[in-house]
C-alpha cells in the first residue's frame, strides 16, 4: 500500500504543481538520467497510467509477500532496479517511466515460479495471476511508440530469471494429509 500511495502522491503533486517529473525518467545511455533507474518507476504520465499499474502492483505484491516471504524483498529490489538498468542500457532513445517493469516482472515471476515449484499454493496463485494479468504477455512486444515495451520486456525477463533462481528459496508449505488418504496403507500387509 505504501508504494501505491507514494506513486499516487507523486502523480498528484506533479499534476497540481506542474513539476515536469518526466525529467526524472530514464533516457537510455544518457549519464544524467542514470538516477532515473530509481525514480522512473515512481513517475506516471496520466491518471490511466498510474491506475493501470496500481491494482496489479497491490494484488501481485500481496501474493508475493504471502507465498514467497523470503524471496519477496530480493524480487522487488531486483525487478525495480534491474528493469530500469536494462532499459537504460539497451532501450530505444525515448523517455521511459512508470512501474510497468515491476508489474510485468511480478506477473512473469509469479506465473513461472508457480509452474516450476509444482506445489498447490504456488500453482493456484500462478493460475490466478495469469487469469487476471495474462494479457501482460502482449505488452512485451512493440505496439505503441508511446509505450515502453522495453520496460515490460526487461521486467518480464528478470521475473522469469528470478523464478528459476529462487524456485527453492522459500520453503513449500507442507501439504495436509487426511485420514482417508491413509486408509489403503496397511503396514502389516493385510
Amino acid at each position: 500500500m505504501v508504494f501505491i500511495l507514494l506513486i499516487w502522491l507523486i502523480w498528484i503533486m506533479d499534476e497540481l504543481f506542474s513539476l515536469e517529473l518526466w525529467r526524472l525518467a530514464i533516457y537510455p545511455g544518457e549519464l544524467d538520467t542514470l538516477a532515473g533507474i530509481f525514480t522512473a518507476p515512481l513517475i506516471h504520465g496520466s491518471v490511466s497510467h498510474v491506475t493501470s499499474n496500481s491494482l496489479p502492483i497491490l494484488v501481485m505484491l500481496t501474493i508475493l509477500l504471502y507465498v514467497y516471504p523470503k524471496s519477496s524483498p530480493l524480487v522487488f529490489i531486483v525487478l525495480y532496479i534491474g528493469s530500469g538498468l536494462i532499459v537504460w542500457l539497451i532501450a530505444r532513445p525515448a523517455w521511459h517511466f512508470g512501474a510497468s517493469g515491476l508489474t510485468h516482472g511480478l506477473m512473469f515471476f509469479l506465473f513461472t515460479i508457480g509452474i516450476l515449484r509444482r506445489d498447490a499454493l504456488a500453482s493456484v496463485f500462478a493460475m490466478i495471476v495469469f487469469f487476471l494479468y495474462g494479457g501482460m504477455v502482449w505488452g512485451i512486444f512493440p505496439r505503441d511508440p508511446a509505450i515502453s515495451f522495453e520496460y515490460h520486456l526487461a521486467g518480464a525477463g528478470l521475473g522469469v530469471l528470478l523464478a528459476f533462481l529462487l524456485r527453492n528459496y522459500d520453503e513449500k508449505i507442507p501439504q495436509k494429509r487426511y485420514d482417508w488418504e491413509d486408509e489403503g496403507d496397511t503396514s502389516d500387509g493385510s
